[in-house]
């Protein structure tokens, strides 16, 4: 999300609706998590772990904040904790970093389950970031190397009791006081609102004419932000348009608006263009107000509408003659990834295992392959069977594919893709206790060896989810690699995953052992920048999720939260962009053709 990095380019880029909104990390149990994730609310539910809830989104706005910044105002970003029974705090979300501000409105929003029968206390940290994090997303930002501006709690059924849902609360320092130095610290704002499950969305796209320029000796450099009016007057921002520089007549990229941001095509929004200055004080060019039905009737009629400015002088409006267009609008049906999955899609998993050289010996007891005598499992055997254990219950028919590669076979012959079965004849396995077995079995008859090379292993895979094209197959693939080290194949690795992101292929990349992963962190390219292989071809989609065991074994992160983060936005990316529809909605759309 380009309005979610620290930088000057991060504060231009549009937030909220100019791409589609992830689908983020799970939120299952009253507090963890950054948000809903129908993959992990379906893996619960079907275990009957899932109570009685509802999804709440968290808006978050700061007053007088305190400036941290020397020559510029403090760039803050708030941070929502739930505190567990424990005491610990679990971390629900972070916002984007607002430029040079003491007074933010944040536009991302914080969602947690809210549970009427729970006390669920809530913990805000403010920073204020450093400008030296150019390009982080700030779910990689090190909280320790930012500046503290405050702290807040309360509890998540203070703000819901509230008539307007909305509290007012005073920061402090960490240890529950005010600042030593009789500082005011500010106020932190915290809005709730129950989400609406809607799969209508509205495509959009914006333009402007004859602006006001507001620059000296420069055009202005405008975006437009979008809100939606609450009651008592106020307004909830819920998107923004990306910064463009020295135009008094811009055209921005296309908004993706889902129906639970506007509530219905009736109400109104508050449409405001801005130019941005990067001291952070934006200048109002114009606003307006009209709802997303009024904005479809000047699609329709190839019309503008006038900003209007508040008079200094009356209680009239200045009406400008800078003009706001509705270039594109197209309202359209948005299936979620519980839609597929109930459908009839399946998710085939498929598995390879490091047979390299520096998992050491299986014989020793150091080695990452070592198959303890009294059933304590190692590494590889830990997330084959938690990793497993999650994928196999979308899997029908859990018969796996599963190979090994970077190992010697009993013939003499190093292999970089072998079946794990050693059946030449034989590449699939069944179930997750099927893989343990062909695992155990393949280190004591295959040597271990190197490099450790990814490209084949993709490559087959990408094979056989190629084939499933040409079957009009209901079936996503997964494909889990555990690997202990560094890549000796990182561009061919590259151009195997540009290749197969045109597929229906996700692979989850799970590292063992202590290694420095850098390099699977590039092909995770979480960093917002798609992979590109070495002829200059850029990824369709991000099709790869990194995951180093140490931290699902630390207790950092569950392996359900771990394993699904992204899996459902991939998959959704893919049947989006290829307009593949759940099962169910293409029998319906061929009954209704056939009568």
């Amino acid at each position: 999300m380009g309005g979610c990095f620290s930088d000057m380019k991060g504060g231009k880029e549009g937030i909220g609706g100019g791409q589609e909104r992830p689908l983020e990390r799970p939120n299952t149990n009253g507090g963890a998590g950054e948000g809903p994730n129908d993959a992990v609310d379906f893996f619960y539910r079907s275990r009957c772990a899932h109570p009685l809830f509802t999804q709440l989104e968290l808006s978050l706005a700061g007053s007088n904040l305190l400036d941290r910044d020397i020559t510029s105002k403090s760039d803050p970003m708030a941070v929502v904790y739930a505190k567990k029974n424990n005491g610990e705090l679990e971390e629900l979300g972070r916002t984007e970093v607002i430029l040079n501000t003491l007074n933010p409105t944040w536009i991302k929003k914080i969602t947690i389950t809210y549970q009427f029968e729970m006390v669920q206390p809530l913990i805000f940290h403010l920073y204020d970031i450093d400008t030296k994090f150019h390009n982080l997303p700030v779910k990689t930002l090190n909280l320790k190397d930012q500046d503290f501006l405050g702290e807040a709690n309360c509890v998540l059924s203070e703000i819901v009791t509230k008539q307007n849902k909305s509290l007012t609360v005073n920061l402090h320092n960490k240890n529950g006081h005010r600042s030593s130095t009789s500082r005011n610290l500010g106020t932190l704002t915290i809005h709730a609102e129950e989400t609406i499950a809607s799969k209508s969305v509205v495509d959009i796209v914006f333009r402007c004419s004859n602006l006001d320029n507001k620059d000296l000796f420069s055009k202005s450099d405008p975006f437009l932000r979008i809100s939606r009016i609450v009651e008592r007057g106020g307004s909830i921002p819920i998107c923004k348009t990306e910064v463009i520089d020295n135009n008094l007549n811009p055209i921005w990229k296309p908004l993706s608006l889902n129906m639970h941001q506007f509530g219905s095509k009736d109400n109104p929004l508050l449409i405001e263009c801005f130019d941005f200055n990067s001291s952070g004080n934006h200048v109002l060019i114009g606003k307006l107000q009209k709802s997303v039905g009024q904005l479809e009737k000047l699609c329709e009629e190839r019309i503008g509408t006038n900003f209007v400015m508040p008079s200094t002088k009356s209680s009239q409006e200045k009406v400008l003659k800078g003009q706001l267009f509705v270039e594109y609008f197209n309202e359209k049906q948005q299936f979620s990834f519980l839609d597929y999955i109930s459908s009839g899609f399946e998710l085939n998993f498929m598995v390879a295992v490091d047979f390299t050289a520096s998992n050491g010996n299986p014989r020793q007891s150091n080695s990452l392959h070592y198959i303890d005598p009294y059933g304590r499992l190692n590494s590889y055997q830990r997330a084959i069977m938690e990793v497993g254990e999650v994928i196999q219950f979308y899997d029908f028919d859990k018969r796996f594919p599963a190979w090994g590669f970077g190992g010697v076979k009993p013939n003499g012959t190093i292999s970089h893709c072998f079946n794990l079965s050693l059946n030449e004849n034989e590449f699939e396995v069944g179930g997750v206790e099927g893989i343990m077995s062909a695992y155990a079995n393949a280190l004591y008859n295959v040597s271990l060896s190197g490099p450790t090379l990814f490209g084949q292993v993709i490559d087959k895979a990408a094979h056989i989810a190629g084939e499933s094209l040409s079957a009009s197959s209901n079936k996503y693939y997964v494909l889990l690699i555990i690997t202990d080290g560094v890549l000796s194949d990182l561009e061919e690795t590259k151009n195997a995953l540009v290749k197969a992101s045109d597929l229906p292929l996700s692979i989850l990349i799970v590292g063992v052992g202590g290694a420095d992963f850098k390099q699977m962190e590039i092909l995770d390219a979480d960093n917002g920048n798609r992979l590109e292989s070495s002829t200059g071809r850029v990824a369709t989609r991000d099709i790869v999720q990194f995951v180093p065991m140490r931290q699902v074994q630390s207790g950092q992160l569950s392996v359900v939260q771990a394993l699904l983060e992204e899996l459902p936005e991939q998959f959704l990316s893919y049947v989006r962009s290829s307009d593949i529809k759940p099962c169910n909605f293409r029998r319906a759309q061929t009954l209704v053709l056939s009568i």
